[in-house]
C-alpha cells in the first residue's frame, strides 16, 4: 500500500488537472453539437471514437511492455500548453485541438495499439477533431477556392456532354439556365465524410505515414471529383429536365440522394483496393518519451502540472483578432419614403461588440429592418444570415442569389410563431469589393487584411409587395452607396 501510494496521488493530480484544462473546451464543444447556428456533427463521430476504443478494449494487450504512461504524461503537457493559447487568445477551436491531444493520451495509455485488435492512438486523435465544427470552418476559410475548383470540374465534365456550355467562375449556364455553384456546393460537407472514412481506415490498418499520406489525398481527390459529379447531375436536372423523367433535383429526398450516390461511388475505389500492410508499433520498449524520473519528482511534476492547470484557466482571454476601430457609417435618416427609428442590440450583442471590437448597427424603416455590422476581422464578426437567425429559433431556407442590382444572397426565415421573413445580405469591402458569398468575402479579405467589411442585412416580411421591395432595395443602395452590376438575372442555387 505504501508503494502504491505515491503512483496514486501522481496520477490523481495529473487526471485533475487534465479535467481542469478540459472543461471549458468540453463545453463549449458539446454546445456546438447542439446550437442550431453551428452545422455540426460533432456528436455521432464521438460514438464512431467510442465504438472504436470499445472493440478495440474487449481485447488483451499482446504488445511488449513500453513507456505508455512517460509519454501519455508528455502528450498531456502538450495539451495543457495548447490549452494555454486557447485561454489568452480566445479561441475555442484551439481548445478543441487540445482535447485531441488528451484523446491522444487516453489511447496511449490504454494501449489501444498494443492490443489484439488494435486501433492507432494517432488516427483516432485526428478523427476526434470532427468532432469540431471544423466544416463550418474549412467553408468560410477555403470554400471560395474549393467553389472555384467544384465549378471547373463541373464545366469541363458537362463541356463532354452539351457544347452550349458556359461557365464564368462559379457561375454555369447551361440551356440558357444560370445556375450558381454556391456556398453549400462547396464540397465541405462530402470532404468531411470522405476524410473521416479513410481516417477510420487508417485507425483499424494502421498504414505507415507515406501510405497514410497517399490514400488521404487520393480520397480528396476522388471527393471533389463526386461533388463535381453531383453539381453536374443537379445541373442536368435544372436545365433538361426531360433527362430526370421531370423530376425536381433540388427537392428532398432526391437532392440529398444524389450526393450520397456521388459519394458513395467515389469510395468505391478505396473500398476495392485499400489494404495497407500494418506497421508494427510494438517492437520498442522504451516508446518516444524515455524519462525515468523518481517517485519524488514524479510526485512534484504533477502538483506543479495541477497548479499550473489553475493558473491557465484563471488567465484573462485576450483575442488576437479583435477588430481595428473603424469610421462608423451614417445610416440614412430615412428610405422608400419612411423615417428611421434605430433598434438597440440584444445585450448578448453589444458584450460580444465590447469584446472583439467592430460595429453593429440596426434601423429600422417602416416594414424594412437594416442591419450593417462593420469590421476588419471578418472571422470573428462576419456570417451568413442563416447561422444566428438559426441560432434565434429560426427556421431558414436558402433561396439562391440575385447578382442585380448588386450581388445579394437571398433567405427564407420563418419563426417560431409562423411569421415570416425575406433576408438580403451583402458584403462590400473598403477596397471596392461586393460579393453576396461570405467565404468570398474572407477570402477576399485573406488577400488584403487591412481591408474594413461590410455586411449589409435587409429584412422584410416575406408577404411585402414586389413594388414596395424594389423601392426599399433601390432607396437602401443608392444611400449606402453600393456599387451595382449589369446582369439582371436571378441565379438558381446548386448545393
Amino acid at each position: 500500500m505504501t508503494r502504491f501510494a505515491p503512483y496514486s496521488l501522481t496520477t490523481a493530480s495529473f487526471v485533475l488537472a487534465s479535467l481542469v484544462l478540459a472543461y471549458e473546451p468540453v463545453r463549449w464543444l458539446i454546445g456546438t453539437w447542439f446550437d442550431p447556428s453551428y452545422p455540426s456533427s460533432g456528436a455521432l463521430y464521438l460514438v464512431v471514437i467510442l465504438a472504436l476504443l470499445a472493440w478495440s478494449l474487449g481485447s488483451a494487450v499482446t504488445g511488449p511492455e513500453t513507456r505508455h504512461r512517460q509519454t501519455a504524461i508528455a502528450l498531456l503537457l502538450v495539451s495543457g500548453f495548447i490549452r494555454f493559447l486557447s485561454q489568452v487568445l480566445a479561441i475555442n477551436v484551439i481548445g478543441g485541438l487540445a482535447l485531441a491531444l488528451d484523446i491522444y493520451a487516453l489511447s496511449v495509455l490504454l494501449r489501444t495499439g498494443s492490443r489484439a485488435r488494435p486501433v492507432s492512438p494517432f488516427w483516432l486523435s485526428i478523427l476526434f477533431l470532427f468532432t469540431l465544427p471544423v466544416e463550418r470552418i474549412i467553408q468560410r476559410i477555403v470554400g471560395y477556392p474549393l467553389q472555384e475548383i467544384s465549378a471547373n470540374l463541373t464545366c469541363r465534365g458537362l463541356g463532354l456532354i452539351f457544347p452550349d456550355v458556359q461557365c464564368s467562375g462559379i457561375r454555369i449556364e447551361l440551356a440558357g439556365k444560370d445556375v450558381l455553384v454556391d456556398l453549400p456546393c462547396s464540397g465541405t460537407s462530402g470532404l468531411m465524410l470522405a476524410m473521416a472514412f479513410i481516417v477510420v481506415l487508417n485507425a483499424l490498418f494502421r498504414p505507415g505515414i507515406l501510405v497514410s499520406v497517399f490514400w488521404i489525398a487520393l480520397t480528396m481527390s476522388l471527393s471533389l471529383l463526386a461533388n463535381a459529379l453531383r453539381i453536374g447531375a443537379l445541373a442536368i436536372g435544372l436545365s433538361h429536365p426531360e433527362h430526370v423523367f421531370g423530376l425536381n433535383v433540388m427537392a428532398q429526398p432526391l437532392h440529398d440522394i444524389i450526393g450520397y450516390v456521388a459519394l458513395g461511388l467515389s469510395l468505391l475505389p478505396v473500398l476495392a483496393f485499400y489494404k495497407p500492410r500494418r506497421v508494427n508499433r510494438s517492437t520498442g520498449t522504451t516508446g518516444w518519451f524515455a524519462w525515468s524520473p523518481s517517485r519524488p519528482v514524479q510526485h512534484l511534476s504533477a502538483l506543479v502540472f495541477l497548479a499550473l492547470a489553475l493558473v491557465i484557466v484563471t488567465l484573462p482571454r485576450n483575442a488576437l483578432d479583435v477588430s481595428a476601430a473603424t469610421q462608423l457609417q451614417i445610416l440614412p435618416l430615412s428610405l422608400g419614403g419612411e423615417f428611421g427609428v434605430d433598434e438597440d442590440l440584444l445585450p448578448v450583442e453589444q458584450r460580444y461588440f465590447e469584446q472583439y471590437g467592430g460595429h453593429a448597427q440596426k434601423r429600422r424603416y417602416g416594414a424594412l429592418a437594416l442591419t450593417l455590422v462593420q469590421t476588419t476581422s471578418p472571422l470573428r464578426h462576419l456570417h451568413a444570415p442563416d447561422d444566428c437567425l438559426r441560432g434565434l429559433g429560426y427556421d431558414v431556407e436558402f433561396l439562391g442569389t440575385r447578382f442585380a442590382p448588386v450581388p445579394t444572397a437571398l433567405y427564407r426565415a420563418r419563426s417560431e410563431t409562423g411569421e415570416e421573413w425575406r433576408v438580403a445580405v451583402t458584403f462590400t469591402s473598403s477596397t471596392g469589393e461586393t460579393t453576396h458569398n461570405i467565404a468570398e468575402a474572407i477570402w477576399l479579405w485573406l488577400q488584403n487584411p487591412g481591408a474594413r467589411w461590410t455586411s449589409i442585412q435587409r429584412i422584410t416580411p416575406w408577404n411585402l409587395p414586389d413594388s414596395h421591395l424594389e423601392t426599399f432595395e433601390a432607396a437602401a443602395i443608392a444611400a449606402l452607396d453600393l456599387r451595382t452590376t449589369i446582369s439582371s438575372k436571378t441565379i438558381s442555387r446548386e448545393g
